[in-house]
């Protein structure tokens, strides 16, 4: 038993060894440098970082529900607080009288429609950009809701020609536009035959829309105008002037109809009421669904 804690205790606190004649000590291997210390791991909440939303003339911001908005705040001549959320983001309006604390808790107050306004808006916009045509030989658009394929041939001397090839095979667009231009034409000066022959187009087919509604409505048109706005697809003024978006030539006709017949009611009533939802849907009977796809299709971006 005495050995045994001997040698235990030997094994735990070796005895130190006996004088031998002295060896040249081998000389450790240089240890090799430090590596450089790693950079400290990124915080999780810069990782997962809130969605944002910045308005190009913000002015204000806000948190709503861990969310940073920056919105515009203006003061305009109304009677209560409004929210409009475009493509640009939130926008705050509120009487010259009301304090920003009210504005403020307004804004906190609506953050639920507020925040689901913006994220439909940018999910919209991330559509747009990727629906974005790419000009050359081949590009796609679509023309009154089909899909048109863009044929570079300078045979055809200047502008552009609708092929229809009534034999094409399902799923194989049967529209093609021949453009008169070389195959290495810049694709600024594809877009821009393109963009005049759909704008020729969309004049000629507004102006047999609009003699076809008006008569419908009671009403009398006096002048159609072509507009490129980024927002609106169509205005009306009570000298009789209609602008249209020319861009609608992209949606299939039901969806043209509805905005001529939009634009033709207010010229009998100038606002939204119920009474000029029940003009338009005297001719457009089921407006509510292709005001829904007016908003929900994704256009090419030019």
């Amino acid at each position: 038993m005495l050995k045994f804690l001997q040698l235990t205790l030997d094994f735990l606190d070796p005895a130190p060894a006996a004088s031998a004649p002295a060896k040249p000590a081998v000389q450790p291997a240089p240890l090799p440098e430090p590596e450089p210390a790693a950079p400290p791991a990124e915080p999780l909440a810069a990782v997962l970082a809130p969605a944002t939303f910045h308005h190009p003339r913000a002015n204000r911001q806000a948190t709503l529900g861990g969310t940073f908005v920056a919105y515009e705040f203006r003061r305009r001549r109304r009677r209560s607080i409004g929210f409009v959320v475009g493509a640009e983001g939130l926008t705050v309006s509120a009487p010259n009288w009301v304090p920003l604390r009210e504005v403020d808790a307004a804004v906190q107050e609506k953050s639920g429609w507020i925040l689901a306004k913006l994220q439909a808006a940018r999910q919209r916009q991330d559509k747009l950009e990727s629906a974005r045509i790419e000009w050359k030989d081949g590009a796609s658009f679509p023309f009154l809701g089909e899909p048109v394929i863009v044929v570079l041939d300078p045979r055809r001397g200047t502008g552009a020609v609708l092929n229809t090839d009534a034999q094409a095979l399902p799923g194989v667009p049967r529209l093609t536009l021949h453009v008169g231009l070389p195959q290495d034409a810049a694709p600024e000066k594809i877009r821009d035959v393109v963009q005049a022959w759909l704008m020729r187009q969309a004049r000629r087919l507004f102006t047999e829309r609009l003699d076809h509604f008006a008569p419908l409505l009671a009403v009398q048109w006096r002048k159609l105008a072509l507009s490129n706005a980024g927002t609106r697809w169509g205005t009306a003024h009570s000298d009789g002037t209609i602008r249209l978006n020319w861009r609608l030539v992209h949606f299939r006709l039901p969806v043209i109809d509805y905005v001529v017949a939009h634009e033709l009611s207010h010229l009998r009533v100038m606002d939204h009421s119920p009474r000029f939802w029940d003009t338009v849907a005297t001719v457009v009977p089921d407006y509510a669904q292709l005001r829904g796809q007016l908003k929900d299709e994704a256009i090419p971006g030019w």
